[in-house]
């Protein structure tokens, strides 16, 4: 159990609202562009720190290795940035409330991950700055700066260059199909295309723009073909990222609630609104 006294620090999910490959690199990296909406929902953390020189993680997720758990290995990464002196002296006992399904596309572990390095940045005063903290979290993830980030943003290269834009306020219907989709096995994909156009942010809009794994994913998943397709009977819907979750788009809270209403009992959902900036850094700003 943790400490009540304990500082909770949301890990907030994200949707790609398309998602285009645009061709390759010469290290085999993808070339993307996307845009990332942050939402208002998500898993939480809170990191009690100590002087054990040890990073354990209190509620350790079913299946997942500390040595592969992206909380652990952003604590670690970020230690290794100190000198060993000060270093030895650090460690950290991190919790973790867990919202988010894992697989799913929506950058639950990444997001874990950009969490961990900025509020450790701050507690252990490693005082990184944000280009440095997100240089360190793409080692970790194409899809950790993002959150580092934590502003709704047009994105390109493997997903590291970010632009700040300015979205209309949506609310978000997000469905998770039960269904675990690797992204190493999408991008490898012969059939993947990789040859869509670049296009101007300016001449974006729903309608214009597509998710490039969508159709193969569909083909591949059958559980993310039937979600999707149940979405589209209410409302603009696109896979994000490489999935499996998907995700209709609405005006009005009170209609994304309605749907959300008539899906199976069983069914993973949530409902969020598209935030410009992540509550994690409003709840930094709030801090300050």
């Amino acid at each position: 159990m943790s400490n009540p006294l304990l500082n909770w620090w949301p890990s907030p999910a994200k949707l790609n609202l398309f998602l285009h490959i645009n061709g390759r690199y010469e290290n085999g990296y993808h070339q993307l562009q996307s845009l990332f909406q942050i939402l208002d929902y998500g898993d939480e953390l809170a990191f009690d720190v100590n002087t054990s020189n040890n990073i354990t993680l209190a509620d350790p997720i079913a299946g997942v290795a500390d040595k592969d758990n992206l909380i652990i290995k952003a604590a670690h990464l970020l230690k290794s940035t100190l000198s060993d002196i000060k270093s030895k002296s650090l460690g950290c006992n991190i919790y973790l409330r867990k919202r988010l399904p894992m697989g799913g596309g929506i950058g639950g572990g990444s997001s874990n991950a950009a969490t961990t390095l900025l509020v450790l940045n701050k507690l252990w005063n490693c005082h990184l700055s944000e280009a440095e903290l997100i240089a360190l979290g793409l080692t970790l993830g194409a899809d950790v700066p993002i959150f580092i980030y934590g502003k709704t943003a047009f994105a390109e290269g493997v997903g590291e260059k970010l632009e700040q834009v300015s979205l209309s306020t949506k609310t978000y219907l997000v469905l998770f199909p039960d269904s675990h989709v690797s992204t190493a096995e999408i991008f490898s994909l012969p059939n993947l295309p990789r040859n869509t156009a670049k296009i101007n942010f300016n001449d974006y809009s729903f309608d214009n723009t597509h998710n490039d794994c969508q159709e193969l994913v569909c083909e591949r998943d059958p559980n993310v073909a039937k979600a999707l397709h149940w979405l589209l009977e209410y409302a603009p819907s696109r896979m994000t990222g490489t999935g499996s979750c998907v995700f209709a788009m609405f005006e009005h809270r009170q209609d994304a609630l309605n749907v959300q209403a008539l899906l199976p009992k069983d069914s993973i959902s949530f409902v969020a609104n598209g935030v410009s900036t992540s509550p994690l850094h409003r709840q930094f700003q709030a801090q300050v």
